[in-house]
């Protein structure tokens, strides 16, 4: 039976991930995304203003910016247009790629013409990666589960230390962090998520993390570690002004900068959406994986327009859908919205900041557990008894983790190597992806006598229905022909694994 478009499934069945809740349910649950994220779209200008010079109040003023971009970013992924957009659950948001660089850039051109030059530097680097997605999004053929699953793990590991960093207060400055009142309420809120996520049933169970924050908020009031100076001193209504901080200008050297991190960016994305995919039930393929590169650099190029940086996905909130299994990118869209009603509203910006970083931590712990779960599910299905698939992860795991376990490993080396070498998900999956090719097709093939074939990249079929745990992208192959293209030319007895992006 043909489908009537690729967006449904076979029987005229709508793909999770093309579903649309309830209004209450859709605005619940997009705000929960917006809470899982919000610290982590507001952290770079808070870091990126003082370096550059800028007071409290036109720092606030580029956190609202951050805010308002990271929204129009996301609806760009979640919804998009023409060739943008990849159509899954994905939240953008200011990237922490381009935060040392930044911060370098700055203090060179000084506080005049620092923010003028990041934001032409980040124009330049949109527009390139934007010219390269169709080329970028053909790396997905070196994307096999053995792969994707090292990633996805290495994504949530990488993501851990940000929650302990929350959990202990945020400023490894400030004299109460790692205090017993921080981590008690990090605690506390890592077991109200898990009572709650165990004990409710239903959408009350989806929307467990927000119930976790706002008890956790609710708590941290009379213990004494929620802020409200922010309320107090927000105004009603901050449209980021085009420009405020004056016209783009291009240096050379920054343009180069910014460039190497949006290829980063592009890497972690590809990498993100391999993972969502899985997640989700509709693997991604090159046409998903050139729409969602396209809207995060689109997103990049258009941002400082309105005082913003480079956009990428957030990867935090892959783990709040694999947790709540609410696949629909329309939630995450809802979430778009907000971001932009918050980057217009300081005030309604500045309720979603009262939530303490220990509470956040605390629900940040299961997040970001969740994605390193999801990623060892993934290895599952990468037959890791066969051939050196287990020293392929190995390998590339303890690559990947050296920027966590040892943050001063590469101290000693040429700074704008650090762009890459201080990413462990982009270096781990560089080792997975070089080691993938030599040990299970290079050297296979050698072996065998044969000539190399450069093509066959795929290791082994891609398993989406034991790597989503569930049956969704199986649904989700009927009617596109280029899905069925690619379906036959997998081998026989795996039929999610072409499912379509969109």
């Amino acid at each position: 039976m043909a489908a009537k478009t690729g967006q449904q499934s076979e029987g005229d069945r709508i793909h999770p991930v093309d579903e649309t809740l309830p209004p209450f349910k859709m605005i619940t649950s997009g705000l929960q995304h917006v809470a899982a994220m919000y610290a982590g779209v507001v952290a770079p200008p808070m870091i990126v203003g003082p370096a550059c010079g800028l007071s409290a109040t036109e720092t606030a003023f580029l956190m609202g910016a951050s805010l308002f971009t990271a929204g129009i970013a996301t609806l760009l992924q979640t919804l998009g247009f023409w060739k943008v957009g990849a159509r899954l659950p994905f939240v953008n948001g200011v990237s922490f790629a381009g935060v040392t660089p930044m911060v370098a850039i700055g203090k060179a051109q000084g506080p005049d013409d620092a923010l003028p030059v990041i934001f032409g530097a980040v124009i330049v680097a949109g527009v390139l990666g934007f010219l390269l997605a169709p080329y970028f999004s053909k790396l997905v053929r070196f994307f096999p589960p053995v792969v994707t699953g090292t990633v996805i793990t290495l994504i949530g590991v990488s993501l851990l230390p940000v929650a302990f960093n929350w959990s202990q207060g945020g400023n490894d400055r400030a004299p109460d962090y790692g205090s017993l009142t921080n981590i008690g309420m990090a605690a506390l809120t890592f077991l109200i998520v898990l009572v709650l996520r165990r004990v409710l049933r239903g959408f009350l169970q989806q929307i467990a993390i927000l119930l976790g924050l706002v008890a956790g908020t609710l708590i941290a009031i009379p213990v004494g570690i929620t802020d409200f100076s922010a309320l107090s001193q927000a105004s009603l209504i901050g449209f980021p002004t085009p420009f405020h901080f004056g016209a783009p200008q291009f240096d050379l050297a920054a343009i180069i900068s910014m460039c190497i991190v949006m290829l980063v960016c592009m890497t972690e994305s590809t990498a993100d959406m391999l993972a969502l995919g899985r997640i989700v039930g509709r693997p991604a393929d090159e046409r998903t994986i050139e729409g969602g590169l396209r809207a995060d650099t689109l997103g990049t190029a258009v941002s400082p327009l309105f005082n913003g940086f480079a956009n990428s996905a957030f990867a935090q909130n892959i783990g709040l859908v694999a947790m709540t299994k609410v696949r629909s990118r329309f939630v995450v869209a809802t979430g778009g919205l907000i971001l932009i009603v918050l980057g217009l509203c300081p005030v309604a910006a500045s309720v979603i900041s009262l939530v303490p970083l220990p509470v956040l931590g605390g629900a940040g712990i299961v997040l970001f557990g969740s994605v390193a779960a999801s990623g060892i599910q993934t290895l599952a299905s990468a037959a890791m008894e066969k051939g050196d698939n287990a020293l392929i992860v190995a390998a590339a795991v303890g690559i990947g983790l050296i920027p966590i376990a040892a943050p001063d490993f590469y101290h000693h080396l040429p700074k704008d190597l650090l762009v890459v070498l201080d990413s462990g998900i982009s270096t781990g999956c560089l080792v997975a992806i070089v080691l993938n090719l030599a040990f299970n097709h290079l050297g296979r093939e050698r072996a065998d006598g044969g000539a190399v074939d450069g093509s066959a990249v795929d290791a082994e079929p891609v398993d989406a229905e034991r790597a989503a745990g569930g049956t969704a992208a199986r649904d989700s192959v009927a009617g596109d022909p280029a899905a069925r293209g690619a379906a036959a030319e997998e081998p026989a007895g795996d039929p999610a694994a072409a499912a379509p992006a969109h």
